[in-house]
């Protein structure tokens, strides 16, 4: 049962205006008027697996697992625990002239359990750190490598690298409104996309007509002019569209008869969020791999870019050291976190969890869609599903993530107890330790808030 929500308390008042007096939200997911209103920013106090529980005791299915990062669940207390006994022994090393031991086994775990091939391990903060990180990477060795010319970067339309200055210029939804001129040398190409397909309607020739795309911009750049090529294997903010083999197959044979190198972007799909620990384990191995989100569960932020030993040994000749830094990269507390992160992955079987729960909500997924006409499409692997809403099936026009329907699905969802996003495709990807209970509330909410939604909207559907 969804417990009933005060309609106005001296908690409520408190914890929101506190809030709102000194707290500056992240991105426009939740606009500023939006969040003034009464109730309209939630304030979360605790979480216990896949559930959280605001200042109000209200319970709410956490849907989105935070931004996709909550892997182990909310409330573990064994990552607790493992962060204490770092911090009393040692907390901070120097990332550039020392190390510590919870680093060295942690890169070491890395190397055992990234693709083969995968092994050497450069410690950061935050995804658009590692995204900044593996492009440097890529730059400096080009140029090392002898072709000093290599300094531009091809990415993908409809992808997201983050929004520090060199991972925005890569992300498709940067603001020219705001941030223009971006870092020079980025160029985009279409992602793979079987809903509405670029090239065709063929899953197989839209993939290779996407990859061929590839090389078409690498060779219009100039090959002596691109350093590398990074996409996510699959992409949840181009809405979940799941790529076949033979895309990244191709992509990678593209990048080797180029000399490009390929970086893999696993912020999101790594640590079992896609019935594998990586989502590279489906295809093919890159050359730079990086991780953060799901590699400590957000119980502190930490991130990594994995390299091949080819990648790395031209930088350990001297004079050729990486010409970057990051002050907490390495961070013990951070590195004992992610270890016992990893060790709850790997005992409580949850990669494979993934793989069987996710099979099972997209199925029930499925099943609703045939009562809603604005279901135009489920689709998705492991726990990281996308729903995808339409005004008409036939035409499959969208309702625009700003769209009053949106909107108004959004508000329901939560009132009815799930907490996640919704744009024009409703992302799902809750954390990996979510019941099949849970499962089945979660769609029968989105079933719920559905049918009132359309309902209420009834005019503009069809």
């Amino acid at each position: 049962m969804t417990q009933a929500v005060p309609q106005s308390s001296a908690l409520e008042t408190t914890w929101q205006d506190r809030a709102l007096a000194h707290l500056w939200l992240h991105s426009d997911d939740l606009e500023w008027p939006e969040a003034t209103r009464p109730g309209g920013l939630p304030v979360f106090e605790s979480g216990d697996g896949a559930i959280l529980r605001d200042v109000h005791g209200k319970s709410y299915i956490d849907g989105m697992g935070g931004l996709a990062v909550v892997t182990v669940g909310h409330g573990r207390r064994e990552i607790a625990e493992a962060m204490a006994k770092q911090a009393s022994a040692l907390a901070y090393t120097s990332a550039s002239t020392a190390t510590n031991t919870a680093s060295i086994r942690l890169a070491e775990k890395l190397a055992a359990i990234t693709p083969a091939g995968l092994e050497r391990v450069f410690f950061c903060s935050g995804g658009s750190e590692a995204v900044e990180s593996a492009v440097k990477i890529a730059k400096q060795l080009q140029v090392l490598r002898g072709f000093p010319k290599r300094s531009k970067v091809i990415a993908r339309r409809g992808s997201y690298h983050g929004t520090t200055g060199g991972a925005m210029a890569l992300t498709a939804s940067a603001s020219e409104r705001y941030f223009s001129p971006f870092a020079p040398g980025a160029t985009k190409i279409p992602s793979p996309n079987h809903y509405r397909p670029n090239f065709s309607d063929d899953p197989v020739q839209e993939d290779l007509a996407c990859a061929r795309a590839l090389e078409q911009e690498i060779l219009a750049q100039g090959p002596e002019t691109v350093a590398a090529f990074i996409a996510e294997p699959i992409s949840l903010s181009n809405g979940t569209h799941i790529p076949t083999k033979q895309y990244w197959t191709t992509i990678r044979e593209i990048c080797d008869r180029h000399g490009v190198l390929l970086i893999m972007d696993e912020v999101i799909t790594g640590f079992g969020r896609t019935g594998t620990m990586f989502a590279a384990d489906q295809y093919v191995v890159p050359d730079l791999m990086t991780m953060a989100k799901g590699l400590s569960s957000g119980y502190v932020p930490v991130a990594a870019v994995v390299a091949s030993p080819e990648v790395f040994e031209p930088f350990t000749h001297k004079g050729n050291a990486l010409n970057h830094l990051l002050t907490f990269g390495g961070q013990a507390v951070a590195a004992a976190a992610a270890l016992a992160n990893i060790e709850i992955i790997e005992r409580e079987q949850l990669v494979a969890r993934s793989a069987e729960n996710g099979a099972y909500l997209k199925g029930r997924l499925e099943q609703i869609a045939a009562n809603h006409e604005t279901i135009g499409d489920v689709r998705g692997v492991g726990l990281m599903i996308g729903v995808e809403f339409v005004k008409n099936r036939e035409s499959r026009a969208s309702w625009g993530s700003g769209s009053g329907f949106i909107q108004r699905l959004l508000e329901l969802t939560r009132d009815l107890g799930l907490v996640t996003r919704i744009w024009d495709v409703m992302h799902l990807a809750p954390p990996l330790v979510i019941e099949r209970d849970e499962i089945d509330r979660l769609v029968d909410i989105v079933d719920e808030a559905l049918t009132k939604c359309e309902s209420e909207f009834a005019e503009e559907i069809g």
